[in-house]
């Protein structure tokens, strides 16, 4: 019985053994990157999620690559992963799409999105999905009908706010303004005609967009899906309802159901709904924190915020109505606007990273990646790179000037790049630079409390930005 024992022991021993040995050492036909694969199951997510300063590269990033080099391995939530930090390599790498190296969502994301989401899609059904984005967020659907609705969703809100007796949170009202345009457009949502909150389910499913996929109660993912299925539910009536009755809602859900209902349709009402899904969190999450900074930033740096007031009120200044809306034309003439928000863009990283999955082995930079695997793409660290920013980390729009303002590069990627440029780039945009016009020339402010914004990675404001606000021409 006691040998029994002991061999059973010892069996159990080599077992644990060489399953922690093939952990930490992959097979591979050829040669790996260096890297540690960290602990069996976990690898290294809590390393990857640890909180960071806005200000500074992702020491989880930077303490592999002071080890390891631009090119490393690891392991996050399960997932076999190469990071690569070299930009020059990056760039091709996104400029490449075929069927062997395809973009990739983690299966957290997928399974919050929908394993058929617009942005697992890839070849002529990504180039289709594009496509019909576009005629919500390109730029002609902007200038002919969007921009006005922009304008008054922003002015609206800005009156609000500078109504209120308190002081105001600027991240939470701009995803209340964002969410309310967004939904508008998308599915004609009105909040208040809904017991089922869509904002406040949609607040409690980003605190897990990107954590640790734990489905378990008291974990930030859990809490994450029981979000989307509250929100998909929503989604999801009223697209049944539409498809039932069909009453037009002259929204972008019109376009849809066109599309669903056409012979041999490449959207079917499932993925049609999660394409609903995704739009409307992009859309109002991305945007509002890019506001939300622009507010902080126009607050720190009194000289941008001149030289903005400036440009806005020039272009006021050449109205035959002072008060008409923005247009088209002004929109495009806001150069030092654009420089500010490619700027903001820089240095916030909204999407630091991106992947790749590997069909079938390949060679980078003399490795081996075998099938399979990841490759995480660090988008940030170019944009942090002396040798082509000077002072990197220092917020100086300036520092845009007589450059392409439209259009990404190796050295700059805050929409994107490749073959996947974003989608809604246009669209942030135009956003961004109306909340900019309206806000410079028409309002006064001042911080009372918050403004911190660390990443983990994504980005995070634990204490909002509270401002207290008043029209100009009542101080």
């Amino acid at each position: 019985m006691y040998v029994a024992a002991v061999l059973l022991v010892t069996l159990l021993v080599v077992k644990i053994s060489h399953w922690v040995y093939t952990w930490a050492n992959p097979k591979c036909n050829g040669k790996l990157p260096p890297g540690s694969m960290g602990l069996p199951i976990i690898g290294e997510t809590i390393q990857f999620f640890t909180p960071y300063s806005l200000y500074e590269t992702q020491p989880f990033i930077k303490k592999r690559m002071a080890r390891y080099g631009s090119v490393f391995r690891t392991n996050i939530a399960g997932q076999k992963v190469i990071v690569s930090t070299d930009p020059v390599m990056n760039y091709s790498i996104m400029n490449t799409e075929n069927k062997s190296l395809l973009f990739w969502c983690t299966d957290g994301l997928s399974h919050i999105f929908g394993n058929q989401n617009f942005l697992s899609q890839h070849g002529s059904v990504h180039k289709y999905l594009r496509s019909l984005v576009l005629h919500l967020t390109g730029r002609e659907i902007l200038r002919q009908k969007f921009l006005h609705e922009i304008d008054q969703t922003t002015r609206s809100h800005l009156h609000s706010w500078a109504s209120s007796p308190g002081t105001v949170n600027v991240r939470d009202a701009c995803a209340e303004m964002i969410f309310e345009s967004s939904a508008k457009k998308l599915i004609s949502y009105d909040e208040s005609k809904y017991s089922k909150k869509l904002r406040q389910n949609y607040r409690a499913f980003k605190l897990g967009i990107v954590s640790f996929p734990m489905y378990f109660p008291g974990f930030a993912f859990y809490e994450c899906i029981k979000g989307r299925k509250h929100i998909r539910k929503v989604i999801e009536d009223i697209y049944q309802e539409r498809k039932a009755t069909k009453v037009p809602g002259h929204d972008f859900l019109d376009r849809v159901l066109e599309e669903v209902e056409k012979e041999n349709a490449v959207l079917n009402d499932s993925n049609a709904i999660d394409l609903l899904f995704v739009l409307l969190f992009a859309a109002f999450e991305t945007v509002s924190q890019s506001i939300t900074l622009i507010t902080k930033y126009l607050t720190d740096h009194p000289q941008v915020l001149a030289e903005l007031t400036e440009e806005h009120e020039g272009i006021i200044s050449r109205r035959e109505d002072e008060n008409s809306e923005v247009t088209w034309e002004e929109y495009k003439s806001m150069t030092f606007t654009h420089m500010v928000i490619n700027e903001i863009v820089r240095l916030a990283n909204i999407i630091p990273v991106t992947f790749r999955k590997v069909l079938k082995d390949m060679e980078l930079d003399g490795y081996t990646i075998p099938a399979g695997w990841v490759i995480m793409m660090v988008l940030l660290l170019v944009h942090f790179d002396a040798d082509k920013y000077e002072d990197p980390l220092a917020f100086n729009p300036w520092r845009w000037k007589g450059k392409e303002l439209h259009t990404g590069t190796k050295t700059f990627m805050g929409f994107g790049g490749g073959v996947r440029p974003c989608a809604g780039a246009d669209f942030a945009k135009v956003h961004l630079a109306v909340y900019i016009h309206y806000l410079v020339t028409k309002y006064r402010w001042s911080v009372v409390k918050g403004g911190e914004v660390f990443k983990q990675p994504a980005l995070k404001f634990p204490n909002g930005l509270h401002v207290k606000i008043a029209e100009k021409h009542k101080i």
